[in-house]
């Protein structure tokens, strides 16, 4: 049975069904931390065994005897070993955050409607290039983990269970923490594994730096930060907020309460940036008012903003 989703604020499942990039969008980048979304054809910055020549060698005792590159050697009349990159499985995991904080947005949508759309977004750039891809779902009510795969019926059933963490009547109870979902996730993760957070950051803390370093020693961390337009500045006059259900008027501030408001998002995106950098981990800032679809090209975003 269908049911009709609060535009804006529920992410349907068919909307992250057309999430799915342009076809010819097939993986991220093949190797190396991701500072920038590229695509293309997965191949592994290591050397070893594999079907795609890499390039060739002097000859090493314990070198096996089919390797051996017999046009060079007897070119050269020393004897040289061929090298091949290696086919590695890289997983892509998702660390999505919809819990109450991110059930807020001013314009265009929730921060949790965006966040979802990110995540499928990214989840269908690694399907279509061959990864599995997994994710640890932050809800209103705990952790929700789903196992890497790269069967479209897996990749459905992730998508279905962000829908899920979006819906207003979505049960609540005790919210996981950001640093425990993010140790849970360095369990998981593989070197070389490609990981996104999701997040707004609402509670960027001493732990949840500590969490982040240990998760950038294994993987390739991209932070994702998202945010509505009113946490970066209160207008000078109030106004009206509501839950989608009731609406309550909102009086305006003081010039000091509003700065202090202002500095502290300030303050929070200056903690974020220097720890990516400090860390090597990729850093972008999504609005609201963005597509989800820009995340694949923040050179681009950055460029029009």
């Amino acid at each position: 049975m269908s049911r009709d989703y609060a535009q804006g604020i529920e992410a349907a499942p068919a909307d992250l069904i057309r999430a799915r990039p342009d076809r010819s969008i097939t993986g991220f980048a093949p190797g190396g931390r991701v500072s920038t979304h590229l695509w293309g054809a997965n191949r592994s910055v290591f050397r070893g065994r594999g079907m795609e020549y890499a390039e060739s060698r002097a000859y090493q005792p314990g070198d096996e005897p089919r390797a051996i590159d017999w046009r060079l050697t007897a070119r050269s009349g020393e004897t040289w070993t061929k090298l091949y990159h290696e086919e590695r499985e890289r997983p892509v995991y998702l660390l999505i955050d919809l819990r109450r904080s991110m059930q807020f947005g001013t314009r265009t949508r929730f921060k949790a409607h965006l966040a979802a759309e990110i995540a499928a977004t990214l989840a269908w750039t690694g399907h279509d290039g061959g990864d599995r891809v997994g994710a640890t779902i932050l809800t209103r009510s705990g952790l929700v983990e789903v196992a890497p795969s790269r069967s479209r019926a897996a990749l459905l059933g992730l998508l279905k269970r962000i829908s899920d963490g979006t819906l207003l009547a979505a049960e609540t109870g005790g919210e996981a923490a950001m640093d425990a979902a993010l140790k849970r996730l360095t369990r998981v993760c593989r070197p070389g594994t490609l990981a996104f957070v999701i997040s707004d950051f609402a509670d960027l803390d001493a732990s949840e730096e500590r969490e982040l370093r240990r998760l950038s020693r294994r993987a390739h961390v991209t932070c994702i930060a998202v945010f509505d337009r009113m946490e970066a500045g209160l207008p000078r006059r109030g106004g009206k907020l509501s839950d989608g259900r009731a609406a309550v008027s909102v009086g305006g501030l003081s010039a000091a309460a509003r700065d202090r408001h202002a500095q502290d998002f300030a303050k929070r995106r200056e903690r974020l940036a220097a720890l990516c950098a400090r860390l090597g981990m990729a850093c972008h800032w999504l609005s609201t008012e963005d597509a989800a679809a820009s995340v694949l090209m923040p050179r681009a975003r950055r460029a029009t903003a």
